[in-house]
């Protein structure tokens, strides 16, 4: 505990004595973790200024986790864990249309905690495959090495490891380390009044992993196994089923806005052989004096193109589910409805899910389904036959990642999941802030506190604290 208390404080000490004053900042950090570069690097004549002109984009962040159970056994304990960490990025200048970026990424990770696999929302501040089979409680890694060519009109075409910010794959760089993907994606701004996304991933690096892995397959802590990812699509059943263990991951996105105040915005993805889904949603906002009404529909439909029969209608516990409908079918569905009202500088989201009762959704790359409806910090809460609703209001939002004043966001979310499949109703309480220092913008904190309750089983009702020190240069 002392070392992660002497670590963060000379983090935070490095940090001021680094800052140099300026007021607007040379990248700067979203709520949800998306990093701003707001100085590019131009365009150049020979390859030599390709790499002097280049930007450099550097990083310092320190992040605390602190969970706490009600009641404490084998697999939950009350633990800190910490990471301290950054990353320096190269964005090269632009050459005949063609530019490059490279990143790397370090982390080192503390714990007191007497099983790693107890590690819960703090596991990503190191690798435990590394941890467990070769003592490593660090990460260094390469997060982006890729190629972008931009000579056709309003279209990029970016090949190589990458962000990938698209509705079914975030960055989510709310740990240490963004995950991030390898392979080629397209966009393009050519059609009038709309932005398309295209994307083939054949593998996927998640944030605690210090090497890339199958999108779609589970094979223990050296696979895909993030906390939504299907248990049952593991190594050894699609050996079985003779379905490829390292199949792509192929998605897009369509966004349109040729009609005032009307949003169209539909998704995809597919992994061949295995799952499919498709993504449909309607926003429209009606302006008044002083403040904004809009309302908003998504409706995402899952196809089941054979992982079913392999890994069953759970996602947690496969073919071994109980009250399901058809164990072996992935077929779902899920509606979402919301009204957002923005008041100045407050925003008030009242919104609604409803996971059908068929099967779980499945979408482990970090982009989450009910986002903007019901997804809060941590929650994952699309199972079959599942109702959010949830309340948020947020203070001083804005798109430009530099929050001088403090910015607020709190939420009640109440889930009503079907007991028979051994789920429980719970309610969650979510408070975060987000702050730069008014006069050292280039540093950010925030914290985060999220509390379950689980309504009729209380055993295991937690709280979950985290802490964040950015200082970006």
């Amino acid at each position: 505990m002392n070392k992660i208390l002497v670590g963060i404080s000379s983090a935070f000490l490095l940090t001021m004595s680094l800052y140099g004053a300026g007021e607007f900042p040379k990248q700067s950090l979203k709520t949800n973790g998306q990093i701003l570069h707001n100085i590019k690097a131009g365009s150049v004549e020979t390859l030599m200024e390709m790499f002097s002109q280049g930007e450099f984009y550097g990083r310092l962040r320190s992040n605390t986790f602190y969970n706490t159970f009600k009641n404490e056994d084998s697999t939950h304990e009350d633990h800190i864990a910490s990471g301290l960490g950054g990353s320096l990025v190269l964005k090269s200048a632009t050459l005949y249309n063609f530019d490059f970026g490279a990143g790397f990424y370090f982390s080192k990770g503390f714990f007191d905690i007497s099983n790693v696999a107890n590690l819960k929302k703090g596991k990503d501040v190191l690798s435990r495959y590394d941890y467990v089979n070769s003592d490593d409680s660090y990460m260094a890694v390469v997060g982006q090495a890729y190629l972008r060519y931009s000579g056709i009109n309003k279209t990029e075409f970016i090949v190589g490891r990458q962000l990938v910010e698209t509705f079914y794959t975030k960055s989510n760089d709310t740990k240490m380390i963004p995950n991030t993907f390898d392979g080629l994606v397209v966009g393009t701004n050519a059609v009038s009044e709309t932005k398309i996304t295209l994307a083939y991933l054949t593998e996927q690096k998640l944030r605690d992993h210090t090497s890339s892995h199958s999108v779609l397959m589970y094979d223990g802590w050296s696979q895909n196994d993030d906390s939504a990812m299907h248990r049952g699509l593991n190594y050894t059943a699609l050996k079985a089923a003779g379905k490829s263990t390292d199949a792509p991951l192929i998605t897009g996105d369509l966004k349109n806005k040729s009609i005032k105040n009307l949003n169209l915005d539909t998704s995809f993805y597919v992994v061949p052989e295995l799952l499919s889904q498709i993504m449909l949603e309607v926003n429209y906002k009606i302006n008044f004096d002083g403040f904004s009404i809009a309302s908003g529909m998504r409706y995402i439909k899952q196809f089941d193109n054979g992982a079913g029969k392999v890994g069953g209608a759970s996602y947690i516990k496969g073919l071994n589910a109980i009250g399901y409908k058809d164990v072996d079918s992935l077929e779902a569905q899920m509606i979402a409805a919301r009204v957002v009202t923005k008041i100045q500088n407050y925003k008030i989201n009242l919104g609604y899910t409803n996971i059908l009762d068929e099967a779980d959704l499945i979408t482990p790359w970090r982009g989450f389904p009910t986002a903007g409806y019901t997804r809060s910090m941590a929650r994952y809460n699309w199972r079959a036959n599942t109702q959010s609703y949830r309340l948020e209001l947020v203070r001083n939002a804005n798109k430009k990642g530099v929050y001088k004043e403090i910015f607020t966001q709190a939420s009640v979310l109440y889930t009503n999941s079907d007991e028979d499949k051994g789920n429980k109703d719970e309610m969650y309480y979510y408070l975060g802030f987000v702050q730069n220092i008014p006069q050292m913008v280039d540093l950010q904190w925030r914290l985060r506190l999220g509390y379950v309750d689980y309504i009729k089983d209380d055993t295991f009702n937690d709280l979950d604290a985290r802490f964040e020190l950015n200082y970006l240069f």
